[in-house]
């Protein structure tokens, strides 16, 4: 792709935003930079992106800021403006930052994709191919803009790209062709975005529409909604988990039925269900992409999990405190209950945040069968109290993450688990997920000793 001397602009001046532009000037393009925050508001990457030689346009979206421009990139969730509109209308071309890098790269690339565990999966995978000696990179949605792949170690014909990518990412991909892609699952998430499941499913699965043969598509196994996004496109598609996986778990073994790899469950670092399938998942698509069996165990025997992932906090008064920030939909909050509580091991569930559309009834069914209590904070706490009415159970409302864990103290018994899974997004309150988690373990950490119940 050559954009020497063309003019291009790039909406949104977040991390990604700026590798892109970062990469274009590279490359030779003039570039301007577009975003609703002021110039105060960007900070030092303001400052950053005005020594790289991009043109700050700020404060609006008005169209004469694309009037000359042969070529727009979109940050992830920037919604469908109508300036972007007009200027497809002309036939100028308008991409994510993770195609724009797909057509600078030359390394093969594996793409995970999915509602749940496309953190965990592409952590695994990228160190099992690390591990079995190929310059890897990994990044994406998981932090690092996969534009700064582009001419990265990895970025040669014997590495290995790596990268998580969200439905936000794969809504403007257009040649993006992933030597390995998977699907890990399909839940009700984002529906505040996008009009039904099948949508928001049919997005996902963009990440198989350039694959051929040569190119291996993976999916669970027994999983109606994947099975509907199975590709015909001459690519190999390969199962995991389930009865009919390539890689399963067999009684206590996780098992590649293919090479006839083995590894007891119990040698499997992460804890919970939800990480067997995740496993699988990554020694499929790993194994894939070149990795050895020695490597794929040892990922398994020793990456621990992801910071706001079914992340250990502290155990006070027989109570045990994990950070699940990342559970930000209805699907992965009932992961986390089912990997940290039991009908032996209650939990006392903090949730809430912004509503982002679907049904919370499948979580409350989960909390009623392993929930002590519930607090409730943020803009979904009604909606949330309302699905949890009639259980049963202790629903509480609070103000402050601070007031939350000292609620969920004051309900837990000795034995419980208190967990943060809040099956809505962090925006009403926070910057972040890991901004929420942050401030649930110094709530956490701050608790003094004593008044056990």
């Amino acid at each position: 792709m050559d954009v020497t001397d063309s003019e291009c602009v790039i909406v949104g001046a977040g991390a990604s935003g700026e590798a892109a532009a970062t990469l274009l000037r590279d490359r030779g393009a003039d570039v301007v930079m577009n975003d609703l925050r002021t110039r105060a508001e960007l900070g030092a990457r303001g400052s950053r992106l005005e020594r790289l030689g991009v043109t700050l346009a700020l404060e609006s979206h008005e169209p004469s800021i694309f009037a000359d421009a042969d070529l727009v990139v979109v940050s992830p969730g920037v919604p469908q403006l109508d300036a972007l509109t007009e200027v497809e209308s002309r036939g100028v071309e308008v991409i994510g930052e993770v195609e724009l890098a797909a057509r600078f790269l030359r390394a093969p690339l594996i793409a995970i994709t999915g509602t749940n565990g496309k953190s965990t999966v592409t952590t695994l995978v990228g160190d099992m191919l690390s591990r079995s000696a190929f310059p890897t990179f990994v990044g994406g949605n998981l932090g690092v803009a996969l534009c700064e792949a582009v001419g990265s170690p990895a970025d040669i014909e014997e590495g290995r790209v790596v990268v998580e990518l969200s439905s936000f990412q794969l809504e403007r991909v257009r040649r993006l062709k992933p030597w390995v892609s998977a699907i890990l699952n399909v839940s009700a998430d984002h529906l505040d975005r996008y009009p039904s499941i099948g949508a928001y499913a049919r997005t996902k699965a963009r990440v198989f529409d350039n694959q051929a043969e040569g190119d291996h598509a993976v999916l669970p196994a027994d999983d109606p909604i994947s099975t509907d996004l199975r590709p015909d496109n001459g690519s190999a598609v390969h199962e995991f988990a389930g009865a009919g996986g390539e890689v399963r778990v067999e009684g206590d073994v996780i098992v590649d039925t293919v090479t006839g790899w083995r590894l007891p469950a119990a040698e499997l670092l992460l804890r919970g269900r939800h990480n067997l399938d995740n496993a699988c998942a990554a020694v499929l698509a790993a194994r894939l992409a070149g990795a050895t069996g020695d490597a794929m165990a040892e990922s398994l025997r020793t990456v621990a999990g992801l910071p706001h992932r079914a992340e250990l906090v502290r155990e006070l008064d027989g109570v045990t405190y994990v950070d699940d920030s990342k559970a930000t939909n209805v699907g992965a909050a009932i992961a986390a209950l089912d990997g940290m509580a039991s009908p032996r091991r209650l939990a006392v569930l903090i949730a809430g945040g912004v509503d982002k559309g679907g049904s919370y009834v499948p979580l409350a069914q989960k909390v009623f069968e392993l929930g002590r209590a519930v607090v409730l904070l943020g803009e979904a706490a009604p909606l949330l109290e309302a699905a949890f009415a009639g259980l049963g159970l202790p629903v509480e409302q609070v103000e402050t993450m601070a007031e939350a864990v000292a609620a969920a103290r004051r309900l837990a018994r000795s034995g419980d688990v208190v967990l943060l899974a809040p099956a809505c997004s962090s925006y009403d309150m926070f910057q972040s997920y890991a901004h929420r988690g942050d401030a649930f373990q110094d709530a956490v950490r701050a608790l003094p000793e004593g008044g056990a119940q």
